[in-house]
């Protein structure tokens, strides 16, 4: 190899787009974060995380820990597929009908106990 030749050196490149040479051309069709909800299950990650913010004022017992790991899969299963599975949706339901004094407590467990039907 002679001293004039370029030197070309890649670090990690996963993730990336990038083109080598003269007339080279790249397109990134790369979408961070996931599937993009529709307005619905839009409005039902916020309401989620909402709750579970919410959940963080209150003291800590066995029915807001089972809620909370629940809130934090849906929000989970919405941001990596778009959407809230059914049977997710129905779980939802479960606790916060077991919980009836929490919603009366907290606005938020209303709003999303309304977005779910209850």
């Amino acid at each position: 190899m002679s001293g004039d030749e370029p030197n070309v050196s890649f670090g990690d490149v996963s993730h990336s787009t990038f083109a080598v040479g003269s007339h080279a051309h790249a397109e990134s069709h790369h979408h961070a974060g996931g599937v993009s909800p529709d307005p619905a299950t839009e409005e039902l990650l916020a309401a989620v995380r909402e709750l579970r913010a919410d959940l963080a004022r209150v003291r800590a017992d066995d029915r807001t820990a089972a809620l909370d790991a629940e809130l934090a899969d849906t929000e989970s299963e919405i941001s990596r597929t778009g959407q809230a599975a059914p049977t997710r949706r129905e779980r939802l339901r479960e606790l916060l009908t077991d919980s009836q004094a929490l919603m009366s407590v907290l606005a938020s467990a209303g709003a999303l106990a309304g977005l779910l039907g209850i």
